[in-house]
């Protein structure tokens, strides 16, 4: 589960950072205020940019500590710039880097117990990450990626893809 798991993570951490400093180097150069930008939304019950990044890393964070059996960091979400974004999802790079590979071991079958929507869900760990953990860190990403492009950010898949 670890090669499966840790790579692809922050894989996709980077690759939320690379995009967002592509798409803040736009903002500057057009001169648009980034605190606008980092509260923009697609939909009014949708949750704005810094928070669909926030929870990029909340479902890295908190898969890597569920499937090796340690207890899922806690960030504050005080993030308001750019700048704090990257910290936070450099943090959670770093966390990912400092588990070890050997206490993956048997995480596919580890039963997972989280709340969903105020209940109790149990599943085995490959349930976990794929039915749970990627469906999630895939839908935050290109929420991202779609706020900035709806502005007419200049971003394209291989950008998403972390090229």
């Amino acid at each position: 589960m670890y090669a499966q798991s840790v790579p692809f993570l922050i894989r996709n951490l980077e690759a939320t950072t690379k995009f967002l400093k592509k798409a803040e180097a736009q903002i500057d150069a057009k001169k648009i205020d980034k605190a606008v930008v980092l509260n923009l939304r697609i939909f009014p019950d949708m949750f704005p940019l810094i928070r669909q990044v926030q929870l990029v890393t909340d479902f890295c964070k908190g898969s890597g500590a569920r499937l090796s059996g340690v207890a899922v960091p806690s960030y504050a979400d005080e993030e308001k710039t750019f700048d704090e974004l990257y910290a936070r999802l450099a943090k959670t790079v770093d966390f990912l880097k400092s588990l070890d590979v050997k206490s993956f071991e048997g995480a596919d079958k580890r039963n997972i117990t989280m709340k969903v929507q105020g209940n109790d869900m149990t599943m085995d760990g490959i349930t976990y990450f794929n039915g749970m953990a990627l469906p999630n860190i895939y839908f935050h990403m290109t929420t991202a990626y779609n706020i900035l492009r709806s502005i007419g950010i200049e971003l394209g898949k291989g950008d998403f893809m972390g090229r």
